[in-house]
Order: C-alpha cells, then sequence, then structure tokens
C-alpha cells in the first residue's frame, strides 16, 4: 500500500508542475484518476498539503481550500 501512497503523490506532483493553475481536491481527484489511480479524497487532501509544505502549492482560500501553485524561475 505504501508504494501506492507514494505512486499517488509523485502523479500528483507530475500534474500540479506540468499543469499549474489553482487546485482543489475535485481537481485532485480527477488528476490521480486519469492516471489510473482509485483516489480517496481526505487521501488527496492530504497529498495537496504536503505539496504545499514544499513549496510547490500557496493556499489561496481556506474554505473550501484552494491552492495556487507557485511560480519558479
Amino acid at each position: 500500500m505504501m508504494g501506492d501512497s507514494t505512486s499517488q503523490r509523485a502523479d500528483l506532483e507530475k500534474a500540479v508542475r506540468t499543469f499549474g493553475g489553482l487546485w482543489d481536491t475535485v481537481r485532485g481527484l480527477r488528476a490521480l484518476c486519469d492516471t489510473g489511480h482509485d483516489p480517496h479524497p481526505k487521501h488527496t487532501r492530504r497529498i495537496l498539503r504536503y505539496l504545499a509544505s514544499e513549496g510547490l502549492l500557496v493556499n489561496v482560500k481556506d474554505w473550501p481550500v484552494r491552492y495556487r501553485t507557485v511560480r519558479t524561475g
């Protein structure tokens, strides 16, 4: 199971880096489904929080939670 969790995180991070823009749970779920996962909303939110803690996303709205990608370079 840990491999699947790590794989989901990697796939969602790749989608965020590729497409940029605004991210919420629904968009994260769609991105994970598009890469062949069967994600759970709670886990998807956890991954988004992780990506924010790593500096890839910044929180722009608290309820419902919405993130924006951080521009690099």
